[in-house]
């Protein structure tokens, strides 16, 4: 369960979900994706909450990358595309080339029309992980959460991922990533620290760096005994 989960996020800003394990940071960008629904309270996608919005009018101005990566059966095309039959060729380029996969794509032995197989498993881990990128970062959308997105990336796919978080942002989108890998928040500006399902601090990434930094004083007791 989370509680008491209050924050809110400018066109062209990015923020970092930390915590520990069990804290909640799957479950809310679950929520904030409209995956799951919530028991009260709203999320508001450009003031209209999320349940308000037609599902397919929704799916477009939302980019999502779970923690397992789910791919299917199918072309690299086809997923990056979300099997959309009416997908533009330049799109899908256009999503490869912002998650940086699109060399990584053409060396495949049929380059865009490779079949992946079930569940991507012609694919490594972390060419999986990029393809979801794409998939994500498909059509632009505005609201782009993307969850643990470099767990199975090499120090390339790192430097992918950051100019891929840059340019959400520099287009006027939005980008929560959930972290644990510090190399994911380079290119962030705002935290969100969740602790036992409950917001403990939410801010500038500088502030909440700052905040943690400080030390903690203790007043000092006398203990003796009397005999």
């Amino acid at each position: 369960l989370l509680e008491d989960i209050d924050f809110s996020l400018d066109a062209g800003s990015g923020m970092g979900l930390i915590g520990p394990s069990g804290s909640g940071k799957s479950s809310l960008v679950r929520a904030l994706v409209g995956v799951w629904p919530t028991m009260r309270g709203k999320i508001r996608l450009d003031g209209a909450a999320i349940e308000q919005w037609p599902a397919q009018a929704l799916g477009r101005h939302i980019g999502y990358l779970p923690q397992d990566v789910e791919l299917f059966a199918g072309t690299v095309a086809q997923n990056i595309s979300r099997f959309d039959e009416n997908a533009m060729p330049e799109a899908i380029i256009e999503a490869s080339q912002a998650a940086g996969v699109h060399d990584m794509i053409l060396r495949l032995p049929e380059g865009y029309q490779t079949e992946i197989g079930e569940s991507g498993a012609a694919l490594s881990a972390g060419q999986r992980q990029r393809l979801g990128l794409a998939r994500a970062l498909f059509g632009n959308p505005f609201l782009v959460v993307l969850d643990e997105p470099n767990s199975n990336l090499d120090a390339a796919g790192d430097q992918a991922l950051t100019r891929a978080i840059e340019g959400i942002k520099a287009r006027g989108g939005i980008v929560i990533v959930v972290a644990h890998r510090p190399s994911a928040l380079a290119a962030l500006d705002h935290l969100l620290v969740l602790n036992g399902g409950r917001q403990q601090a939410f801010g500038l990434k500088s502030e909440i760096a700052r905040q943690a930094l400080q030390p903690v004083t203790k007043p000092l007791h006398a203990v003796g005994s009397a005999g």
